[in-house]
């Protein structure tokens, strides 16, 4: 795993229940701003959801983007944390 998959998991596993990141916000918090399209590729091989909550990461616009467990899953599960 490379460095910055791992600062891009750190920062992921800090958001709280109920909350949400952009992927640029996660990418600018792990230490590189312009790789929002990496934090993507990165959460989606993450395995370890209860972990890491990757379904908190959401695309600038607002809409959700994509989930391994599908778009679906993702907006249900905000729904429940109370995010969206």
């Amino acid at each position: 795993m490379s460095r910055f998959s791992e600062r891009v998991y750190a920062v992921v596993s800090r958001i709280p229940k109920g909350r949400t990141m952009t992927y640029k916000e996660v990418a600018e918090a792990a230490g590189s701003p312009k790789a929002w399209r990496a934090v993507g590729n990165i959460l989606n091989k993450n395995r370890d959801f209860e972990k890491i909550p990757c379904h908190r990461v959401i695309r600038s616009d607002g809409s959700v983007g994509n989930y391994v467990l599908g778009e679906v899953e993702k907006k249900r599960k905000l729904r429940m944390e109370g995010a969206l």
